[in-house]
This record gives C-alpha cells, sequence and structure tokens, in this order.
C-alpha cells in the first residue's frame, strides 16, 4: 500500500496485522482520485474508519487542507503512516466511534469538503454513517462523500439532503458511491 502521486509520492504506509482492517486496493484507490480530480485540492477532508490513514493521506499528497482522520483501533498506525509521509502537520487523528464523533461534528457545525466512508463491509455501517451525515449536516454545499461498500449490499438509507450521483463497481466484491447535496453532484 502506498500514495500514488502528490507530495508524498511513493511512500509505503503500514499496514496493521490480521485481518480487521481491509485497505482500499490501490488500484481502486487510483480511480476514486481520477473521478474526484480537483476536487481535492484546499478540500477539508473526513476519512471515516480510516483504518491506514490511506485515502485522507493520498487527499492530502494531492493538496487537501486538512484532514481529520476517524479510527476506533487504528489511531495510532495512522499517526505514524502521516509522520512518515510528511503530512501530519495538516492531519487530525481521533481515535473512536466513528458514528460517536459524527454526532460531536454536528454539535460542533462542522463541514468538510470531502467525505470518505470505508467501514467493514457487511454490517450496517455504512448506511449509518450516510445516514449521520445527512442529518448532521456534515457536507459543504459542493461537497462530495464516497461510500466504499460490498456489491451486494443494494439498499440505500432514506436520505433528506444528499443524493447519490455517482456508483462505480469494482470487480464481484467493491462498489464505490458518490454522494452530493446537489443532483449534478460529481460528473462522469
Amino acid at each position: 500500500m502506498r500514495i500514488i502521486t502528490g507530495t508524498a509520492r511513493g511512500c509505503r504506509l503500514k499496514t496493521p496485522k490480521g485481518e480487521t482492517t481491509r485497505p482500499t486496493a490501490d488500484r481502486i484507490k487510483e480511480s476514486l482520485f481520477n473521478i474526484l480530480g480537483r476536487r481535492v485540492e484546499e478540500a477539508h477532508v473526513l476519512d471515516l474508519f480510516a483504518g491506514t490513514g490511506a485515502l485522507g493521506l493520498e487527499a492530502l499528497s494531492r493538496g487537501a487542507s486538512s484532514a481529520l482522520f476517524v479510527d476506533e483501533r487504528t489511531a495510532s498506525l495512522i499517526e505514524e503512516n502521516a509522520v512518515k509521509a510528511r503530512l501530519f502537520d495538516r492531519a487530525e487523528i481521533v481515535r473512536g466511534d466513528a458514528l460517536r464523533v459524527l454526532r460531536r461534528l454536528g454539535t460542533l457545525e462542522r463541514s468538510f469538503d470531502l467525505i470518505f466512508c470505508d467501514p467493514p463491509y457487511r454490517r450496517g455501517l455504512w448506511e449509518k454513517a450516510l445516514s449521520s451525515v445527512d442529518r448532521e449536516g456534515l457536507l459543504s454545499p459542493d461537497g462530495c462523500m464516497i461510500v466504499e461498500h460490498g456489491t451486494e449490499e443494494e439498499e440505500l438509507p432514506t436520505l433528506e439532503n444528499l443524493h447519490c450521483v455517482r456508483e462505480e463497481a469494482y470487480g464481484r466484491t467493491t462498489r464505490l458511491r458518490f454522494f452530493s447535496r446537489n443532483v449534478q453532484g460529481v460528473k462522469s
């Protein structure tokens, strides 16, 4: 696992031992950032269920202003990777339950231009996180939330403010869905 491009290009990231964390494959990450293009520059990023921190660190490497990483188990690993990539000065790392942190961020009236949500598959976590972001108003008006989940996880929760504007499937296991506050969202 590595940072693909930008100021930390080629930096190899540490991954946790065992199978509790499933990092986003480099080819999916590259495709995702090609879709986002220049939206990453100067963005304020939230990386939920951050794992290794690869998505938020890639965004920082590509010019994002800041990234808030949230993970219950891997906060020290994310810190280590941020230091190794020389991106720690723009990183904020929170050890905690992502759904509780989302409620707290809503109370603090924080908003983000890009929100990455890559929880463990088949546990209903992406649906809960998406609903919470929608309810708490955490996505900026022109922002984009990207959810990675299993291909068999089809059903979307009821949303008031967010709309699914794009879907991409990767092999038989992974789907990315892009959500925006407006229906134009992310262009093809």
